[in-house]
């Protein structure tokens, strides 16, 4: 069995002071359940503190993005080890918003891959079709692509602690979402590339979970399809209350 798993994007949003009070918000209003893991990805000025605060709760830390390298002249830039050093478990690669707004290509967002699970952080990998691609019916080409390239070279231990979250680019901060029945479609084709690639029985373990303005509204409805395994949930994820809806789905 698949553990639900519910991440929270915060992306540009939250000093320390209001991280700080939404971690320990939220500590108060969800009780750790066993039946899922609960994830929320601070900007990285409130790593530290955020995970000081969620140590023991059950609730995991996530970074946004990292770079590739270990150390380096890479100004601006945070490495696997420091994330991990900061309290991360988990981090967040290829997001569609770095993919189009900073250029990210699949070999970068491999490299980055790469970097986290040498460091024993589980990655979320990002991947998905703009709208475009979808309407010249390319969605799955698209997906297949990005899968071969940014686990290009991977070993099946390698993609072990990899948790695929395919967020339709469409669908971001746009408030449409994919209906459950076209994100169960391509869930289920991931599987099987996976399958193809790493043999059906590690596919089948593999956490695939969905993006794309996920909201109190729509998650039940997405939960209910058997290849999707919790979300990536972006601005809802910003409000305590919206956020444990979420997570009592």
């Amino acid at each position: 069995m698949r553990l639900p798993i519910i991440a929270g994007n915060w992306k540009m949003h939250k000093t320390v002071r209001e991280s700080v009070d939404f971690a320990r918000q939220l500590m108060i209003a969800y009780a750790e359940s066993p039946d899922r893991r609960v994830i929320v990805a601070p900007p990285f000025t409130s790593i530290y503190a955020v995970a000081a605060v969620l140590m023991g709760s059950g609730i995991h830390v996530a970074a946004q993005n990292l770079h590739d390298k270990q150390a380096g002249a890479f100004t601006g830039e945070i490495s696997a080890a420091m994330l991990v050093d900061a309290g991360c478990e988990y981090a967040i690669v290829g997001h569609s918003e770095r993919r189009a707004l900073f250029g990210e290509r699949d070999d970068v967002i491999n490299r980055k891959l790469r970097a986290a699970i040498s460091f024993d952080l589980r990655p979320i990998f990002c991947i998905g079709e703009t709208l475009d691609e979808r309407e010249a019916g390319r969605t799955f080409t698209v997906v297949e692509r990005q899968i071969k390239e940014g686990l290009n070279n991977f070993t099946a231990d390698d993609i072990k602690p990899i948790v695929i979250a395919y967020e339709p680019v469409w669908a971001i901060g746009t408030g449409r979402t994919a209906t459950p029945e076209q994100a169960q479609e391509v869930h289920a084709y991931i599987r099987a590339v996976m399958g193809k690639i790493y043999g059906d029985s590690l596919a089948g373990l593999l956490h695939v979970i969905y993006g794309g303005s996920v909201n109190p509204g729509t998650i039940g409805g997405l939960m209910a399809q058997p290849d999707i395994d919790g979300a990536l949930v972006g601005g809802a994820s910003l409000d305590v209350e919206s956020f444990v809806k979420i997570i009592q789905f």
